[in-house]
């Protein structure tokens, strides 16, 4: 968290005043305090969304946004195998199958990695945004009208971030953002699911909360439409996302400026190259994504940045959680109790996946996290420090 001070302060004190934390009823003592309904609202505004609905987590998000688009037990699901290991558990938890497809340079789903596994069992698309960038959409959106395919964005690294005007997580059925702690904004814990569907809208509100309605003041009495569980955000959670929310087109405003000067200077050292931004008007700026020339040379810099001291960065090839490399206990399905992808069977041999885009891409990423609250002199240090460190790692003289 970048910022935090008074107006989170505030929005917290109003909760503690009424003393009501659940998001729901208890109408008389709250004193019309409805944080949760403000972060929707507020998250909606920002991102130009129809309908929102706040959740416990990125993780949720993600899962509600499935279920709401109507993703279920047995349905092959089109995956990156780049992404926070989130969005991948997110299919098997609802029962449906991952089908891992090739990234690109923009380090998101490629048109082309989907067709190539696209079957006639294929039914949805999730899409995942990375390091506050964006997909090739409009490549993509001719392969999911194409197959009559349904899309759900996970856009948790990419809240803020659009391409050619529409936000991510606007583009298909429905979309996810995240609010933990690491993400452009914070809750501490919290999800947004959003859409432009009013029934996928509706079935999220009530699968998120046991299936409730939410008409009524008498909880007790509300009606079940469909199942659901438990994946309600506190008043808590929502009050500083609430304010966070509001910081955001700040915060993407200070990351560009910052991640602009930092390529000003790094494209002039030999051997970096970055990730593509298919709208570079709407890149969040939350990460600058450097690509080194192989895989060697990527390692090699990673560790000339590690005994300079140089901090916040990410080295995804070998990061437990964000690529498929790592991901034995997917390989090998260990699981705590059987899934229904142990029932129908995988739609892949996860151990051999044909995803050479993915592993070479990967293999050249370093990513930098970007703050906000930089100074000039602190980015122009950052990048006296990379170019340092790269030019030791290519033999080049400083």
């Amino acid at each position: 968290m970048e910022f935090f001070g008074a107006a989170e302060r505030k929005e917290i004190n109003d909760v503690l005043e009424t003393g009501i934390l659940f998001r729901y009823n208890h109408e008389a003592q709250r004193n019309n305090i409805y944080k949760a309904r403000e972060f929707e609202a507020e998250v909606a505004k920002v991102v130009g969304a129809n309908y929102a609905h706040a959740v416990s987590s990125g993780s949720t998000a993600v899962l509600c946004a499935l279920a709401a688009a109507g993703i279920g037990a047995g349905d092959e699901v089109i995956v990156p195998p780049f992404t926070y290991i989130a969005t991948v558990e997110s299919v098997l938890m609802i029962g449906a199958l991952p089908v891992f497809a090739d990234i690109d340079e923009t380090l998101c789903l490629s048109a082309e990695g989907i067709r190539k596994v696209i079957t006639p069992k294929t039914k949805a698309i999730c899409l995942v945004h990375m390091c506050g960038q964006m997909a090739d959409m409009d490549a993509i959106m001719d392969v999911v009208n194409e197959h009559n395919l349904v899309l759900v964005e996970d856009a948790g690294q990419a809240m803020g971030a659009s391409y050619k005007g529409t936000s991510t997580g606007l583009w298909g059925k429905t979309g996810a953002y995240s609010f933990d702690f690491f993400k452009i904004a914070t809750a501490g814990e919290g999800g947004i699911m959003v859409t432009n569907d009013e029934t996928a809208y509706k079935h999220a509100d009530s699968y998120s909360d046991h299936g409730h309605d939410h008409i009524g003041s008498n909880r007790g009495m509300e009606q079940h439409p469909i199942l659901g569980f438990n994946y309600r955000i506190s008043e808590l959670h929502a009050a500083i996302g609430l304010v966070q929310a509001r910081r955001v087109p700040d915060i993407i405003k200070s990351n560009n400026a910052h991640k602009t000067q930092l390529m000003t200077v790094l494209g002039q050292v030999p051997g970096v190259a970055f990730a593509q931004i298919p709208d570079a008007n709407g890149d969040s700026a939350t990460f600058l994504n450097i690509l080194m020339p192989d895989t060697e040379t990527a390692q090699r810099t990673v560790a000339e940045l590690n005994a300079a001291g140089v901090g916040g960065f990410n080295y995804w090839f070998t990061n437990m959680y964000h690529f498929i490399n790592q991901w034995d206990h997917i390989k090998e399905m260990r699981t705590a109790s059987a899934l229904a992808i142990e029932k129908f069977g995988a739609p892949q041999d996860y151990k051999n996946l044909d995803i050479p885009n993915a592993q070479a891409t990967i293999g050249r990423l370093i990513s930098f996290g970007i703050r906000a609250t930089w100074t000039t002199e602190e980015v122009a240090i950052l990048a006296t420090n990379i170019e340092a460190a790269v030019r030791k790692a290519t033999l080049v003289e400083a």
